[in-house]
């Protein structure tokens, strides 16, 4: 099989290069803007793997590079959600139009199947727990949420009109190694500016589910293996849900044990991190589930496993 994937130098994308690359040829897409040649650059010598920098806003480029393809996994986006309140645009040009030009690439090419990563946050702020994947309507509260609904919306649109097939993937909160965004690399960065205090977005109420990156590899895998139905749509996530303030707690306790390190700990009064940071997010992951797959650690066992993923990058006094 010969796999296309956008944004394999990123987080998400690099890790299913290393698992595709053993049985099949991969073409790996990406512009360098998120992703990083480290990730990847283990695979430049294999005959079955190929790199590609290109931007998929090119659609001409992308055309020619996906010519041979056999199923494409779309996996790049703007990957930071708070990047896009200063930059209205980003979402919008990475999301949307970049999953238009993907899939106008695959029509001209005869390129079938795409498996797409697709996120919790299209559900805004549900008032169902846990959320399953026919909740509604859904009303993104994020430019970042926006662009990955309507990326779903034209993913459905080209799947009916030119009988495609697709995986559309709604992630919990994914962590682990390579990770590039998200809280546990923030507390990182900030730490190594000033390790003697800790400051933390939002005043620690905030509740979600969390999927170590290895469970979600596994996860978008079976699911691309297994589900048959023209649009094949799920949460991936483990399930139940820790907060912010328990995650700090844990990653306190291992820079104390692993690091020597104590610092004061400061939260914010304001109960949301950021314009756009969904409060509570707890996926309901039934329908994988009932497939055959399964997340093998809680929320809090994929953020304990993803602190020492991570640790390595944190500087001691």
């Amino acid at each position: 099989m010969n796999v296309f994937i956008t944004g394999g130098a990123g987080f998400v994308g690099s890790h299913l290069v290393d698992r595709l690359i053993a049985d099949h040829c991969v073409v790996v897409f990406d512009n360098m803007s998120s992703g990083r040649r480290e990730f990847i650059e283990k695979h430049f010598s294999n005959k079955r793997f190929a790199f590609i920098k290109g931007d998929l806003l090119d659609l001409s480029l992308l055309k020619r590079s996906m010519k041979g393809a056999d199923v494409v996994f779309h996996m790049a986006a703007n990957p930071d959600i708070r990047y896009g309140i200063a930059h209205t645009d980003i979402d919008l040009k990475q999301g949307a139009i970049v999953t238009y030009n993907v899939l106008e690439a695959m029509r001209v090419n005869d390129v079938r199947k795409i498996v797409f990563s697709s996120s919790s946050v299209v559900y805004g702020e549900p008032t169902v727990f846990p959320t399953p994947e026919e909740y509604g309507p859904l009303l993104p509260i994020s430019l970042y949420g926006a662009s990955k609904l309507a990326s779903e919306g034209l993913i459905s649109s080209f799947c009916h009109t030119f009988e495609m097939q697709s995986w559309i993937f709604r992630f919990a909160n994914i962590i682990g190694k390579r990770q590039t965004h998200g809280a546990l690399v923030d507390f990182i960065h900030k730490l190594n500016t000033n390790n003697n205090v800790l400051h933390v977005l939002g005043d620690g109420t905030q509740k979600k589910s969390y999927l170590h990156i290895d469970d979600c590899v596994d996860g978008i895998l079976f699911g691309f293996k297994h589900a048959r139905q023209e649009i094949n749509v799920f949460n991936l996530s483990a399930r139940d849900q820790i907060t912010v303030k328990r995650i700090v707690e844990i990653f306190s306790q291992e820079c104390l044990s692993l690091k020597d390190m104590r610092f004061k700990i400061e939260f914010e009064k304001k109960r949301r991190g950021w314009q756009g940071d969904v409060m509570e997010m707890m996926l309901d992951p039934q329908r994988i589930n009932r497939l055959g797959w399964r997340a093998s650690c809680t929320s809090a066992e994929a953020v304990l496993k993803a602190i020492h993923d991570l640790l390595g990058g944190l500087r001691c006094r």
